[in-house]
């Protein structure tokens, strides 16, 4: 059964959607750096913390990781701080 949406590993980074993780004292160095990025065809990549194996016995009703999904974690005030950047849908 085909997929209603699938990643297209062909899109590149166009733009940060909010601040660095070092403009927000999220980061020490460059080796720990949560983002956000809106890509070139409109879909977002968020780079955090992999705790799917943490979260995957827990999730919510309804909440479903499929087998090439991963649950990742970033700071709170980075998606805040991203708010200006996301459109409305």
């Amino acid at each position: 059964m085909a997929r209603a949406w699938e990643a297209d590993p062909s899109a590149l980074f166009v733009k940060r959607l909010g601040k660095s993780a070092a403009e927000l004292g999220n980061s020490k160095d460059d080796d720990e750096c949560p983002d956000i990025w809106q890509l070139s065809n409109g879909d977002v990549a968020v780079i955090g913390r992999d705790l799917t194996a943490h979260y995957r016995s827990c999730l919510p009703a309804g909440v479903n990781l499929g087998p090439e999904e991963r649950l990742v974690v970033i700071p709170g005030n980075m998606l805040s701080a991203a708010k200006a950047d996301i459109p409305d849908a």
